[in-house]
């Protein structure tokens, strides 16, 4: 099979990572399998797999009538059979480029919701059994679930990594307790909790001996380092350390003792064997635990509070708990590992997403009626137009978001759009907030 992967960017970031290493799974499994798109940070990590990149034209209003035309000519050049984009800029470039040909475009949305005009017959991925019972209630009928998954080889207690190097770079106290948090630093999502970190941190730091490790780069960057060292300045010490973005950063999973994040990083800290305190908005903060997993199985790696007042007493007192209970992080971190290994596995996700492509593949020859198709397809633009017009009038009064499909109020909205057309979870899980 010949498949091209089109993440929707190549800067760091979760949804493109896992594109990449399903990418090099599929690869390894004997398919031919290209990477597509703008160059930036994580083509190293696609050179460094042995994975062939072609970089696509400059994207701009999107779709992008070059990058379409690009597809296209791949297509026919190449003759890839799949053409996977990730997250729905590239889908819906994907599945104009796929139209008239024998190419099927599928899609991958791990963002907090999936766009309304992606149309219904696009074969589509969600990341979290919340989301896919929301679009499986909406009509949704060619969906499935791909949890973000973990290469557990070289993610895992047993990988050898350079700490010592990594302690000694940074200048790290070894005998601190050590809070770690990778994320990218952007304004909307990562922020608020970010800075509740820290200033839990610097709560913490007046009696006990503690450091809080960021990792990760982003628009916020200047704001979390400029908190961090007027936080050092009061306590006297380094108890927040900002390492700026990693291409690596399993050494500072590998040396916290409990981590903080959401999504796919924190999932990889599980896949560390560490205690997980899981963030999310508004002042959300929840240790994973074997009551809250279920939880997290349903909705994902995140969640939604009740406020942000009070919110670095409420972390700090969870902090303050997992310090002084070492059996307890122990377990924990048990606990952590086990869920990635049993559920979350690279292995069973590219299955998954091969048995994707043959049934794509498969049912490309029979389709739909031209007239549903037409159907879908101008639903699929009535609302694009919409969605592109609300963007306009929200630019120009200064109230866009970073990430349109994975903020705060997207968040909001799928959860409560879920309990409207589901009644909530499955028996058995919490509300998660």
């Amino acid at each position: 099979m010949r498949i091209l992967v089109y993440p929707h960017d190549l800067a760091m970031g979760g949804s493109q990572i896992n594109a990449i290493d399903l990418a090099a799974v599929m690869r390894d499994s004997g398919h031919e399998v290209v990477l597509y798109g703008q160059r930036n940070t994580l083509v190293e990590r696609i050179e460094e797999l042995g994975l062939e990149f072609i970089e696509s034209p400059r994207p701009r209003r999107r779709p992008t009538p070059s990058i379409v035309s690009s597809l296209r000519g791949l297509i026919r050049q190449r003759g890839f059979e799949v053409i996977h984009g990730y997250e729905w800029p590239p889908t819906l470039e994907a599945v104009v480029a796929c139209h008239g040909s024998r190419s099927v475009a599928v899609s991958t949305v791990l963002s907090m919701s999936v766009a309304p005009f992606i149309p219904t017959y696009v074969p589509l991925l969600v990341g979290t059994e919340q989301i896919l019972a929301a679009e499986v209630a909406a009509g949704r009928t060619r969906v499935g679930l791909m949890e973000p998954p973990i290469d557990t080889r070289l993610n895992s207690p047993e990988v050898k990594l350079p700490l010592r190097a990594f302690v000694s770079r940074w200048d790290l106290d070894p005998e601190a307790f050590t809070v770690v948090v990778v994320s990218r630093l952007a304004h909307e999502m990562k922020l608020e909790g970010i800075l509740t970190a820290m200033e839990s941190v610097r709560q913490l730091g007046r009696d006990r001996r503690v450091q809080l490790i960021v990792v990760g780069g982003g628009p916020a960057a200047g704001l979390v380092q400029d908190t961090a060292e007027a936080i050092n300045a009061e306590l006297g010490t380094r108890a927040i350390v900002v390492t700026g973005e990693m291409l690596d950063p399993r050494p500072a999973y590998a040396v916290a003792d409990v981590a903080l994040g959401m999504g796919s990083s924190a999932l990889r800290a599980m896949a560390f064997g560490k205690p997980l305190v899981v963030q999310g908005i508004d002042g959300f903060w929840e240790t994973l635990t074997p009551e809250s997993l279920p939880t997290f199985l349903w909705q994902g790696w995140y969640g939604q509070g009740e406020g942000t007042h009070g919110a670095p007493a409420r972390l700090s007192a969870i902090l303050r708990t997992l310090m002084d209970q070492p059996d307890t992080r122990h377990r924990l971190g048990r606990l952590s590992w086990q869920t990635v290994r049993e559920r979350f596995s690279l292995a069973a996700a590219a299955e998954r997403q091969l048995g994707l492509y043959k049934e794509s593949l498969a049912s490309r020859r029979h389709g739909q009626p031209f007239g549903r198709t037409l159907q879908d397809n101008t639903v699929s633009l009535t609302r694009f137009l919409r969605y592109h017009r609300g963007i306009s009038a929200d630019r120009r009064r200064g109230r866009a978001a970073d990430e349109d499909f994975n903020s705060k109020a997207t968040l909001v909205q799928t959860r409560v759009q879920t309990r409207v057309q589901t009644s909530g979870p499955p028996a058995g899980l919490g509300a998660g907030s």
